[in-house]
């Protein structure tokens, strides 16, 4: 595809998500209230994830159930943070904007903290496909070798710590101290927490800790344990499911446009992840053309965009491109 063909879709897209959006928001009067619908999603969340707990802390339902339910609610608060991002609620009202800001982070600690995070999503939209596209690599994008991938989508810190030589040459600005330190104090409680639990275990199985342990370090270890059931793991679940799938369906390399940056993933393969990342790979592309656009929106008018993207040339399940490290290839 030539550049003005590339960009006579790009324009032809953009209309046809925005006539879509102009004719569910007239066939549906509730969602002028753009602000009461993003915080009410927020603090049903938010209630929904302290239920969980809640439930499972009286022993009404079993961890597995508990960690399955709790991650697919965090994945809602993910989609809230995105919108935040964009301010696309309570923009000018700072106070209740960034109490939405905080209840997402506490729902998502393994992430760091959404304001930072406003600053390097951003940039991804500007460098898209680009070795300057920090948020993206940081979640594997671009990594070539499937076993450093996997551990980069698993585990941000290792995946941080693992690529910062290479983000240091490669990425303008890169500092190690200013996106480890976003994740203060919250993420950082949140890697503590992990550690600590997976080190005792460790320990434990081969030595026994526990007839050695004081009873403050027992009741210590019991809230972390609990803590994994409804935060930790959970957080896990989604952020692998949406890390990978987010690396999988962003280019690297050979990307010169908007058309270019993603591809959409509809097949059945995915589907896993993407109960664990509310249909992430299915809408996404849809923000690359309209970022100024809610969630739910995109996850309405969805069926109907994918065909008209389809049927302009941009490209479903290129899963080809994972094997040449995620490059764009005319």
């Amino acid at each position: 595809m030539t550049n003005q063909n590339a960009k006579d879709a790009i324009k032809t897209i953009v209309k046809a998500i925005k006539a879509e959006e102009k004719l569910l928001r007239s066939k549906y009067a509730f969602l002028s209230y753009q602000n009461v619908l993003g915080l009410s999603i927020t603090l049903l969340s938010f209630a929904s994830l302290i239920g969980l707990g809640s439930l499972y802390y009286l022993a009404l339902i079993p961890a597995w159930l508990c960690i399955i339910l709790a991650a697919i609610v965090t994945s809602i608060s993910h989609e809230i943070e995105h919108d935040l991002i964009h301010k696309q609620y309570f923009s000018n009202k700072p106070l209740v904007h960034n109490f939405m800001m905080l209840v997402v982070w506490l729902m998502r600690p393994n992430t760091i903290n959404p304001w930072y995070r406003r600053k390097i999503h951003l940039h991804h939209h500007k460098s898209s496909g680009t070795p300057q596209d920090l948020e993206e690599r940081l979640v594997g994008n671009g990594i070539k070798n499937p076993f450093l991938r996997a551990l980069v989508i698993v585990d941000g810190l290792l995946g941080l710590i693992i690529n910062t030589s290479r983000f240091k040459k490669e990425i303008k600005g890169f500092s190690f101290s200013r996106v480890f330190n976003a994740g203060f104090p919250i993420t950082k409680s949140y890697f503590i927490v992990l550690y600590s639990v997976v080190i005792y275990h460790l320990v434990n199985f081969f030595y026994p800790l526990a007839a050695y342990m004081p009873n403050w370090a027992t009741s210590v270890l019991h809230v972390f344990e609990f803590l994994m059931v409804v935060l930790i793991l959970p957080n896990i679940i989604r952020s692998s499911s949406l890390n990978f799938v987010t690396s999988s369906m962003h280019y690297y390399g050979g990307v010169n446009n908007v058309f270019e940056q993603t591809h959409v993933i509809t097949s059945r393969l995915f589907m896993p992840f993407h109960l664990f990342c509310f249909n992430f790979g299915k809408t996404h592309t849809i923000h690359h053309y309209a970022p100024n656009q809610p969630f739910y929106i995109r996850q309405l008018i969805s069926a109907k965009i994918n065909e008209v993207m389809k049927k302009h040339g941009v490209r479903f399940n290129d899963f080809e491109s994972l094997k040449n490290a995620n490059v764009y290839t005319k």
